[in-house]
């Protein structure tokens, strides 16, 4: 299969990438990122998450962050809303569009929202059918597709069960979550044979963490079965608080350094992308983990 000629970049460093950070962020800083974001080029950002703040209490001001950010045209601001009530507080402040999370592994399921993978279903249709009343596209996120940290391997007809779950309540895209970052051109390549064997490529993203190196070769993989949406976290931010060891997401820089490389048009200013990841990492007071930006600082 050819390779698609452009590539839509979902960041997710907002949401994904600081929701596990364990030092206060403050709301000037995520503000600023999101706007350095925009100002770079990316049209889709997750901007926040509307989940309880006892658990993921960097995302307890994201009405804030909606609220105040400065809304540039063409953008769509994205947020994560686990039930109605996280439905409802994103609808209040203007959420674009709003995604919902469910997990390809039962423990996992249990062990993130303590609950069944049936069970967080159930729930989310309340979601879907809360949207459809309000015309707010829902995207849908399946977990553990090449990996579970508690039952290790997972079936790829699991993964495919839950995703057309998602289908059927409406979602219009999912993305495939290596959330622990253990999959590799081999079994990236295995469950998309059995996706696409029920899936349109168009329906698919993928959502590549890199704890083994291997983000990039697994998003190589799913280009070439013609997926075109892929998720990546500005500054390599993030990481999976329920899974040991997994670090954090691909880093946007890096994914933005290969498309380009390959001729694929993202829409995204590189230079401008590593200002924003530099700027973030360095109010965070860490390393910025994407290797194309510290080669290129290095040189400055």
């Amino acid at each position: 299969m050819s390779l698609p000629k452009t590539v839509r970049l979902v960041e997710v460093g907002p949401r994904d990438g600081l929701q596990g950070e364990s030092q206060t962020i403050p709301l000037a800083a995520k503000l600023q990122l999101i706007d350095d974001l925009t100002h770079a080029g990316h049209s889709y950002i997750e901007a926040g998450s509307f989940v309880n703040p006892k658990w993921v209490p960097q995302m307890a001001e994201s009405e804030q962050v909606f609220n105040r950010i400065e809304r540039r045209p063409g953008v769509r601001y994205c947020a994560l809303t686990p039930n109605l009530q996280g439905f409802e507080r994103a609808l209040a402040v203007g959420a674009d569009e709003v995604a919902i999370f469910a997990v390809a592994s039962e423990t996992f399921s249990h062990k993130n929202i303590n609950c069944s993978i049936e069970e967080s279903l159930v729930r989310f249709r309340e979601v879907m059918e809360a949207a459809q009343q309000h015309n707010i596209p829902v995207r849908g996120y399946v977990s553990c597709v090449l990996g579970c940290p508690y039952e290790g391997e997972v079936s790829s007809q699991n993964v495919a069960e839950v995703t057309a779950k998602l289908f059927d309540m409406g979602c219009y895209e999912v993305s495939l979550g290596d959330t622990i970052g253990v999959g590799n051109a081999g079994s990236m390549e295995r469950l998309l044979r059995v996706l696409l064997a029920r899936f349109n490529p168009d329906q698919l993203a993928v959502h590549c963490h890199d704890t083994y190196g291997q983000a990039l070769s697994n998003i190589l993989i799913a280009l070439q079965h013609g997926i075109h949406t892929i998720d990546a976290s500005v500054a390599g931010l993030g990481g999976c608080p329920y899974a040991p060891g997994a670090s954090g997401n691909v880093a946007t820089e890096d994914v933005i350094y290969m498309l380009h490389g390959m001729g694929i048009a993202t829409g995204i200013d590189l230079e401008l992308l590593i200002a924003a990841g530099s700027r973030i990492s360095a109010t965070l007071g860490r390393t910025n983990a994407s290797a194309v930006a510290r080669a290129r600082l290095a040189k400055r």
